[in-house]
């Protein structure tokens, strides 16, 4: 029996001043084995972003089963307004828990981030200005890859083949490149021409890197509307970053970017001693944006998406081709080799 009217019916919903959304998945089951350090890990991440962010961020964080503590812990941050969303799970995967944070919200911008990201000072202001110089943009990192350049970036590749604004320009952060590297295990993973340039696109001085990270990555919200997949069955990895994160870019006709210069960090599962003096030393944010940036819509369409991803991609991977493309943008005949035989 129902009993009254429910006020809330036909009520049209309150507008919010928030227009950028920060989601993170957290598991984190037990402290114990690879998960030793990863509350403290967690830890550095938050409060990290609690000094980065600006007050129009609206952060959910989504509990993917993690243990009391953890549950504990996020649910106090939430009492205190320092996280506006805790979504509670078993552990469903990743890309599931992404799903959920994205559910029942409309923001301008969202970022999807690990659980064990660093965010440095003016990370948000120097992914809007990605979005600003360069229109076609759909996903922007804070930090960059040299080894990005064939990641979800061949519409890019596609539009700019003969533009002199497409080219490789020296790295500005080298030392953050190489820490990336050693904070995934693989130490190794940039040789020497890696660590001097890296593939840019250019708009008069300022400069973007070709191609986009998953573990910290700001889409605008168009990538997400409308999307064909509705659950993973991956956990983690397999092709669900893929088909959430990188191929919806792609089929909307924008581009994936990186900022220039290194705007966070990736921790890892190991706590190290930089991390403390790091976090402290990181400067309270001093953006104070009212509204988000204007963006233009992206025209796309399905024989594009084939055009650029499919047919051109096939074309410009082959050896003698790739090796062309790299020698016009700037590379030597070594270097050509060097950054292919580092890159395979």
């Amino acid at each position: 029996m129902r009993v009254g009217y429910n006020p809330n019916k036909d009520k049209i919903k309150e507008a919010t001043d928030f227009f950028h959304q920060v989601i993170i998945p957290i598991y984190i089951p037990d402290e114990e084995g690879y998960f030793k350090d990863a509350f403290k890990i967690l830890h550095y991440c938050l409060e990290s972003l609690f000094k980065t962010v600006h007050q129009k961020t609206y952060i959910t964080v989504v509990n993917n089963g993690s243990n009391t503590d953890v549950a504990d812990y996020l649910n106090g941050l939430q009492k205190t307004g320092k996280i506006q969303e805790v979504i509670n799970a078993t552990n469903i995967g990743k890309l599931n828990a992404v799903l959920k944070g994205l559910s029942g919200h409309d923001f301008t911008f969202v970022t999807v981030a690990d659980s064990d990201v660093l965010f440095l000072k003016d990370w948000q202001k120097e992914s809007y200005h990605v979005f600003e110089k360069f229109p076609k943009t759909g996903a922007v990192c804070p930090t960059p890859s040299s080894k990005s350049l064939k990641n979800y970036t061949f519409n890019i590749w596609f539009e700019l083949l003969f533009s002199k604004s497409l080219q490789f320009t020296k790295v500005k952060n080298p030392t953050a490149l190489k820490a990336f590297s050693i904070s995934v295990g693989n130490p190794d993973m940039y040789s020497d021409i890696h660590l001097e340039k890296y593939l840019t696109v250019a708009n008069g001085d300022f400069k973007a890197v070709l191609g986009a990270g998953h573990f910290l990555a700001t889409y605008r919200k168009e990538v997400f509307e409308n999307m064909d997949i509705k659950y993973s069955n991956f956990m983690l990895g397999g092709d669900s970053e893929a088909q959430l994160l990188d191929l919806p870019v792609v089929k909307k006709g924008m581009w994936r970017l990186s900022t220039e210069d290194n705007f966070a960090y990736h921790l890892g599962n190991v706590e190290e001693k930089w991390m403390q003096k790091t976090l402290e030393e990181i400067q309270p944010n001093d953006f104070f944006p009212n509204a988000p940036i204007t963006l233009r819509k992206v025209k796309s369409s399905k024989i594009a998406f084939l055009l650029k991803y499919k047919v051109f991609a096939r074309i410009i991977t082959q050896k003698k081709i790739w090796y062309y493309c790299l020698k016009l943008k700037g590379l030597s005949n070594e270097e050509v080799i060097k950054y292919t035989q580092k890159y395979e």
